[in-house]
């Protein structure tokens, strides 16, 4: 994020009032653009809050590519709620490896996908993710894909990745959507907060 530097120029005429009046207006507007932290992205992130702790099912509502591994109950777990972390458990079936984490940095958001073993080892391909690249909305941010991802995707073999995007919206005020999308992909997926279920066991490499 580049920074920039409020001054006021040295004048070698006389100011009139009302144009000082005018600097003087304008200052408190460009301090306000120099604090770091975007407003739609503090605002998306504290959307989670009022789920944080709690469970809920997802489906899988888009997917040119089916597989079968995901043909399994989904569970995300908004797990935890720090000043600006949140972390989300993704299970498919008794597969406890996905978690998703989103944190705020001054300008931007980094969402990150982590995969851990059963052993709480962390598989070749984790974390992979991307960053803000604009102020988005207080209801959707998209995240492309970064270079150290990229650089992860091809060592790994998967150079289909490198163009990846993801996304993840507030479709209204009951539906989180998280979707992946690249040329030729596309895979989407609804959280239904509207009903809680039951918590499930922690996320490998978590304790309980």
């Amino acid at each position: 994020m580049h920074h920039l530097h409020n001054y006021l120029p040295t004048w070698q005429r006389t100011v009139i009032a009302a144009g000082l009046l005018t600097v003087v207006a304008c200052a408190p507007a460009e301090q306000a653009s120099t604090t770091g932290y975007v407003a739609e992205q503090t605002t998306f992130i504290d959307a989670f809050r009022p789920y944080c702790g709690q469970a809920f099912a997802a489906t899988i509502v888009e997917d040119n590519q089916p597989s079968a591994a995901w043909d399994k109950p989904l569970v995300v777990h908004i797990r935890d709620c720090e000043e600006n972390v949140i972390r989300m458990p993704l299970h498919v079936g008794d597969d406890r490896s996905r978690t998703w984490v989103l944190t705020q940095h001054p300008g931007y958001i980094d969402f990150q996908h982590y995969h851990l073993h059963e052993d709480g080892s962390a598989d070749d391909v984790s974390p992979y993710g991307g960053q803000t690249l604009a102020a988005g909305s207080a209801t959707m941010q998209a995240f492309p894909v970064d270079e150290a991802s990229q650089a992860l995707f091809i060592e790994n073999g998967l150079d289909v990745s490198v163009t990846n995007t993801w996304t993840i919206s507030f479709v209204d005020d009951k539906t989180m959507s998280y979707k992946l999308s690249r040329p030729g992909r596309i895979f989407e997926v609804h959280v239904d907060l509207s009903t809680p279920i039951d918590v499930p066991p922690p996320a490998w490499g978590y304790e309980q």
